[in-house]
């Protein structure tokens, strides 16, 4: 009796089952699906509620984002740029006190003419004060106000040093001409000089002590008249100055000692 009992309950509960699908079945024709659409809407709707909506700020967030990643990136080599200036600065004499100074000013017009520093008289610099930068000779200040200068870059067409050529001896006048490569003119029609050879200031410039390194020559041009002329790739990158060392101590202090073969009356900047 128990399993005849189990039996009936089976079939009842396929009966039951094939009953629900077949109203479900006659619903969905006698409603063209209408029902099912609205149940499947209702259920749409309770995921939707559950879902987080996307933030109307997301955009600007990203933007600001971008902009905190650009400014890390662009701090991250200004301290490069700054510890190889100081790393640099410390090599130098002791006696000099070179005045780290950050490049604030570069117009596209005389972009090889001059550039702006961050600082001036309070900081202790003088007109005439001597600009360098890791690889050697930057210029001279122009012009000072108490907190920023003006510097004269020795590729501006106004710029004239004397020159020595290391090794040879050769010497000559470095002449800016508002480019990267400034141009030597030799005291001698047919100098002892090959291109890789280094030049430095000589004792011919007035306003610069000698033996500051400048460049190396590049090109040369022997048939040049009146003068061999050679073209000079320069040590500093002035193209792309961010940081200076200014050296406002007497000359005397930055000099090397003059040897025999130095020694010139003709005299240039």
């Amino acid at each position: 009796m128990f399993t005849a009992r189990r039996g009936w309950e089976r079939k009842g509960l396929q009966i039951g089952l094939i009953a629900v699908v077949l109203g479900s079945a006659w619903l969905v024709r006698e409603t063209q699906g209408a029902a099912l659409l609205e149940l499947y809407t209702g259920v749409g709707k309770q995921f939707q509620i559950l879902q987080p909506k996307p933030s109307k700020f997301d955009p600007l967030k990203d933007a600001k984002v971008l902009e905190l990643q650009a400014q890390i990136v662009d701090l991250q080599n200004q301290n490069q740029k700054l510890k190889s200036l100081l790393s640099y600065v410390e090599k130098q004499p002791a006696a000099s006190k070179p005045i780290p100074s950050r490049v604030i000013g570069r117009s596209a017009d005389n972009w090889w003419q001059q550039i702006i520093i961050n600082r001036g008289s309070s900081a202790g610099i003088k007109k005439g004060a001597i600009v360098k930068a890791e690889g050697g000779l930057v210029g001279i200040v122009d012009s000072v106000t108490i907190n920023t200068s003006r510097v004269l870059l020795i590729t501006d067409m106004k710029s004239t040093i004397g020159v020595n050529v290391s090794g040879s001896g050769a010497k000559g006048v470095l002449r800016g001409n508002s480019s990267g490569e400034p141009v030597l003119e030799f005291y001698e029609k047919v100098p002892n000089v090959k291109v890789g050879d280094v030049i430095t200031t000589s004792t011919y410039s007035k306003k610069f002590p000698s033996g500051l390194p400048i460049g190396k020559v590049k090109s040369l041009d022997l048939t040049k008249l009146p003068a061999s002329i050679a073209k000079i790739e320069l040590f500093p990158p002035i193209s792309s100055l961010d940081w200076v060392a200014v050296y406002s101590q007497p000359r005397k202090q930055l000099s090397s000692t003059p040897t025999a073969t130095d020694k010139q009356p003709q005299k240039s900047n």
